[in-house]
């Protein structure tokens, strides 16, 4: 099976779990799968997964299981981050927003009630490995509330000064890093060698994602452009330039490349993130033009 099915059928288990019956709220219901799928990249939950079979994969049911729930926190996030407190965006991988398709009320509650599935899928996963379901819980945990994790990175803009890195490292970099050791935890590795890739993946998307909201379109994003200038935040555009943008996301991946731990399937990993990084330079070729 691909990593792309297992992806979307871990994913679609877990939004059936929630589905409930015809005593559960049927709008709501809606809104979940709704936030989910057709999914994006899944690009979290593929580095997850391969990061797991580079270290062996020995219990892929709880590999996959992790990969479902950094899958949901992620798109919890974008449910947030659309709102109108935050990036009143209308739209959303190419179609309306959560907001705007099903109310602001429901939005929150759709965010809401997708990281609390995320952690009841750990939860139950967690059977097969005990130990490392508990590791996975808390570092998923980590990643995503306060001091380190996107609830963090998401409270950086309300600060009057911002500290960029630490700023970019919660925002985006924090679900990254959980991906790279929830992968290596679920196959029964040790966290903390992994940090490093993640935080070097997560920078360079960052860094990506802002070089395409200055310089793409909203039908190019399937969501709004230029989103950065219009709220003021920070980005690496601003700081460094678009020449200078790009030559920082080839140094960030030219590094990520060389913090991967010795595993098994180091070489397998190396041409993972070789090949995530092509799916981030078309859109930057023009610009070095």
């Amino acid at each position: 099976m691909s990593l792309t099915s297992r992806i979307d059928a871990a994913v679609s288990a877990a939004l059936m779990h929630a589905a409930g019956g015809p005593d559960a709220p049927a709008t709501l219901s809606r809104a979940l799968p709704y936030a989910c799928l057709p999914g994006g990249a899944r690009i979290r939950p593929t580095i997850l997964l391969s990061v797991a079979m580079a270290c062996g994969d020995d219990r892929p049911e709880l590999s996959d299981a992790a990969a479902a729930a950094l899958e949901l926190i992620h798109c919890a996030s974008l449910v947030h981050d659309d709102l109108p407190c935050f990036d009143d965006a209308d739209l959303r991988r190419g179609k309306p927003s959560v907001h705007r398709a099903y109310s602001e009320p429901l939005a929150v509650l759709t965010g809401d009630s997708l990281i609390i599935l995320a952690f009841d899928v750990l939860a139950e996963a967690a059977a097969v490995a005990p130990l490392r379901g508990l590791e996975l819980i808390r570092t998923l945990a980590c990643r995503t509330g306060m001091p380190h994790g996107i609830c963090a990175g998401q409270g950086w803009e309300s600060e009057a000064k911002i500290d960029l890195s630490a700023y970019h490292r919660s925002k985006t970099g924090a679900l990254f890093i959980a991906a790279t050791q929830m992968g290596a935890v679920a196959a029964g590795q040790e966290a903390e060698p992994w940090a490093e890739l993640g935080d070097r993946i997560g920078e360079a998307f960052q860094v990506a994602d802002d070089l395409r909201d200055a310089l793409g379109t909203e039908a190019s994003l399937g969501k709004p452009a230029h989103q950065d200038d219009l709220h003021g935040r920070p980005n690496a555009v601003t700081e460094l330039g678009v020449e200078g943008a790009v030559k920082r996301l080839e140094d960030i991946l030219s590094g990520a490349i060389a913090s991967i731990p010795s595993c098994p399937g180091e070489a397998m990993l190396a041409g993972m993130v070789r090949k995530q990084a092509e799916r981030l330079t078309p859109v930057l070729k023009p610009a070095r033009a």
